[in-house]
């Protein structure tokens, strides 16, 4: 949820988005503090949405996918992870399926009913504004905490 779900057309009918600087951080914080590493799976085939993974380092980019649970297993498969292992934001029906699947799901305060009613945290800023950021944050947070029982068990 990197984006506000907007499309915005120039005089010239160049298609831009709009990002929010505070979850490019929540991406940034996410590979430093906690480890993880972050992909974008979205049905739209967008420039912009292309050189914001660069610049934000993200290297699993799939643009233009129909089928998300598909690209999820072949990612799964890839890199030995179990879908339990994954948290994923999603705020549509075309989510929902993947939602279902994944260990920790999300959505922004602004998501459809249909991502909504699978979400196990609704994040309080909407898509786009914050909502990322939210969700990094609680991510962040669970691994410290995390860190934190390991170490009071040795």
């Amino acid at each position: 949820m990197l984006t506000d779900n907007g499309v915005y057309y120039s005089a010239a009918g160049e298609e831009m988005k709009r990002f929010s600087i505070r979850d490019g951080m929540g991406v940034e914080r996410l590979r430093v503090c906690a480890g993880v590493e972050v992909g974008i799976i979205t049905g739209e085939r967008s420039g912009a949405v292309q050189r914001r993974a660069e610049k934000l380092g993200i290297t699993e980019l799939h643009l233009g996918i129909r089928d998300k649970p598909a690209v999820l297993a072949e990612i799964l498969a890839r890199l030995g992870l179990s879908a339990e292992q994954v948290a994923y934001i999603g705020d549509d029906t075309n989510d929902v399926a993947v939602m279902q699947r994944v260990g920790l799901a999300a959505c922004p305060a602004d998501a459809t009913p249909f991502a909504r009613a699978v979400a196990h945290y609704v994040c309080p800023s909407a898509g786009g504004h914050g909502a990322f950021r939210d969700f990094a944050e609680l991510i962040i947070a669970a691994k410290a905490e995390e860190g934190l029982s390991a170490d009071l068990a040795d």
